[in-house]
């Protein structure tokens, strides 16, 4: 399959998506209609071509996170079809607080200040590649959000601009993250993996 590298931000790929009944407070994140089947090296030569593009989008957030996560340890090999995350392929990153994610956490879970990333994009049937959104993940002292086991999710858009964040801006439109990650549940401490056969 021949790839054009295509950089769109968040409305040029609304083609490629379902539209939500209400887009600032979905349900589940937006999902790319026939997704392409790419895999192994060559998923992870469009990653590495698209990455600058993607990153330099992420930091016009002027959010630290989106400067910082790419020179983080990366819990995939190569990228990975993400059905929990639109159909798009991601990649899971963690800060050096979350040394333990990976297929366990410790009992209690990730200590305060741990940071995980997923970066993500799309491959369509016809070969387009767009840069996805950057989700976020820190764990907060206690009291936060009991709910959410203490856990601050934010909303990068492929061009910058935020999306929500768990207590601030759109706080309703980041709800479904809570909720998803809950059928985790606890002993994971609301977290999900990368599948064994992709783990780095």
């Amino acid at each position: 399959m021949r790839l054009a590298l295509t950089v769109a931000a968040w409305a040029g790929a609304a083609a490629a998506q379902e539209t939500a009944d209400d887009p600032l407070h979905p349900r589940s994140h937006f999902r790319v209609e026939h997704p392409a089947e790419v895999q192994g090296a060559q998923a992870e030569e469009v990653y590495e071509r698209l990455l600058p593009n993607m990153t330099a989008g992420y930091r016009l957030s002027d959010l630290a996170v989106a400067r910082d996560y790419v020179r983080w340890r990366r819990f995939n090999a190569t990228p990975y079809l993400s059905a929990t995350h639109g159909s798009r392929y991601v990649n899971n990153y963690a800060n050096g607080v979350a040394r333990d994610y990976g297929a366990d956490v410790p009992p209690g879970g990730l200590p305060v200040g741990s940071v995980l990333v997923k970066d993500a994009f799309t491959v369509t049937e016809d070969g387009m590649v767009f840069s996805g959104p950057l989700a976020v993940m820190e764990k907060m002292p206690a009291g936060f959000d009991k709910a959410a086991r203490n856990w601050k999710y934010v909303q990068i858009m492929p061009d910058g601009s935020l999306f929500g964040e768990t207590g601030g801006e759109n706080d309703a439109g980041m709800r479904f993250c809570v909720e998803c990650h809950a059928l985790a549940g606890d002993e994971a401490d609301h977290l999900y993996f990368v599948p064994p056969q992709h783990r780095n």
